[in-house]
């Protein structure tokens, strides 16, 4: 089977299993397995697969309509400019929460130090660290196999000197350090909405990244208790928020004393990032 017939053919085996981006996941996983370009497609559509390429292709177009993510199936997502490792065990980088890592990056100075809570892959606080001089950055999640994910990627951005990780259930255990930010994308979604997010999600991202409970603010509310202990005086708490939350999460965060509560808006019009200061 050639380059073209190949691409057809999984192409029109996504469609059918439902998955709205067909033409761009065939194609990018047809690339993978072959070493290939975008232009080959045009350029080259007569080339053979090798019998191996075409099996796993196949194999992977397979994975695919089973509505694996395809940054699982890549074991990579780029994001803030940067490739990132991703399995699993962590929440794909969503360019969304590009907007929380935006907003840091607009306070934040060479030489602070931050924490990022709920890290995951460690997109967020990595993605801090790279634009950054001198920050350093204390990560934390419940989740071993997601540490894995997060130190896979500090390894490969070469930031290891700069970014460690605790495993902890939201905050470190102890006594309290402070720092100049509290960044973090904790879980979000209401439990009875889970069964209603798309296949991709509901089946293939981690239940434990994604489900903030009945009204889906448990932890926010863990936050908004806690951060003043960890948080320098003038210091920013900035967290990732759901579409529906603009108005509930910086009640949570008035009524535990922050100040110049604001909310931002993604690329797409939709309340993402509450960022607060406290003084």
């Amino acid at each position: 089977m050639n380059y073209q017939s190949s691409y057809e053919k999984g192409r029109m085996i996504l469609k059918e299993a439902g998955v709205e981006d067909c033409v761009l996941d065939a194609r990018l996983l047809l690339e993978a397995v072959c070493h290939s370009s975008f232009a080959d497609l045009y350029s080259h559509p007569d080339r053979e697969l090798t019998d191996s390429e075409e099996t796993e292709y196949m194999a992977l177009i397979s994975r695919r309509a089973k509505r694996i993510p395809l940054a699982y199936i890549l074991e990579e997502q780029e994001f803030m400019g940067l490739s990132f490792y991703v399995n699993e065990n962590v929440l794909v980088p969503n360019q969304d929460t590009e907007t929380l890592v935006e907003e840091a990056l607009r306070e934040i100075s060479d030489g602070m130090t931050f924490m990022d809570l709920c890290t995951g892959s460690g997109c967020i606080g990595l993605s801090i660290l790279n634009y950054t001089n001198d920050c350093k950055c204390v990560a934390t999640d419940i989740s071993d196999k997601a540490i894995e994910v997060a130190r896979r990627n500090s390894d490969k951005l070469g930031l290891n000197d700069r970014f460690s990780i605790v495993k902890t259930d939201l905050f470190p255990q102890g006594e309290p350090v402070k720092y100049d930010m509290i960044i973090s994308n904790p879980p979000y979604i209401p439990s009875g909405v889970i069964d209603g997010l798309a296949p991709e999600v509901k089946a293939g991202e981690p239940m434990l990244a994604l489900d903030g409970g009945e009204d889906g603010l448990i932890f926010y509310r863990r936050i908004a208790e806690h951060a003043h202990e960890w948080l320098c005086r003038n210091g920013w708490l900035m967290m990732e928020i759901g579409y529906d939350q603009g108005e509930s999460v910086p009640a949570l965060l008035k009524e535990k004393g922050f100040n110049d509560i604001e909310v931002i808006k993604d690329l797409g019009g939709c309340d993402r990032v509450v960022r607060a200061c406290l003084y």
